[in-house]
């Protein structure tokens, strides 16, 4: 339930003026981009949440939907069908016919920032939007964080301190009320494609959360 003064996420967001600067410098080169916050994606109240960074200027900044039409949605929505949580393995368009089950995905910062680094205050301006997302959850829902930020920005949610919940691959930590929070190394080309992320990591994590949600 959304209580009285909490935000309501909107494409109409300017509160980080360096972000919205950005975005309309962005705008301008390519007027077919989407080129505004990015919405969550998925079931509205899902057994598991998947946090990103924010959009990537090619990907979800152009298509308008979370990993959507770049290289970093390769990886994710491949493993998203193969553990049951997609309807199809690629994800093209807002428009593709792609439907996540019981699965929704987000970012801790909803704009594309300059050179994909947002700042320390940029996610703590939208972090309220992510906290009203994991309010949401049912209590015993898992929350995936994809890079530290993301992971940071979960604790920052949740009111916990960071020394609370160290970022490490394949990590599993128990949060307030119930929910689990489950590291994993960003799915970016330059993660993959170092093979600081490989495959095989990346289902394995799928595996223990689809264990652990099966056990709940």
């Amino acid at each position: 339930m959304i209580s009285a003064g909490t935000p309501v996420f909107s494409t109409g967001c300017r509160q980080c003026g360096r972000l919205a600067c950005h975005l309309a410098q962005v705008r301008e080169k390519f007027p077919d981009y989407h080129a505004l916050p990015v919405a969550p994606f998925g079931a509205t109240r899902p057994r598991l949440l998947i946090v990103g960074l924010a959009p990537g200027m090619h990907g979800a900044n152009r298509t308008g939907r979370p990993f959507t039409g770049d290289h970093a949605g390769i990886l994710l929505y491949e493993t998203l069908h193969r553990f049951g949580f997609a309807s199809q393995p690629v994800a093209v368009s807002p428009d593709d016919g792609l439907r996540l089950k019981a699965c929704r995905i987000t970012n801790a910062v909803k704009c594309l920032p300059p050179e994909n680094k947002p700042t320390p205050a940029e996610v703590k301006s939208c972090n309220a939007y992510l906290r009203q997302e994991i309010d949401a959850l049912p209590q015993d829902a898992a929350i995936l964080a994809l890079g530290g930020v993301a992971h940071r920005a979960v604790l920052m949610a949740r009111g916990l301190r960071q020394g609370d919940c160290r970022f490490i691959h394949g990590a599993r930590h128990n949060l307030p009320e119930g929910r689990a929070l489950y590291d994993s190394y960003h799915c970016s080309r330059y993660n993959t494609q170092t093979r600081r992320l490989t495959t095989e990591m990346f289902r394995r994590v799928f595996e223990v959360i689809a264990s652990d949600l099966n056990t709940r």
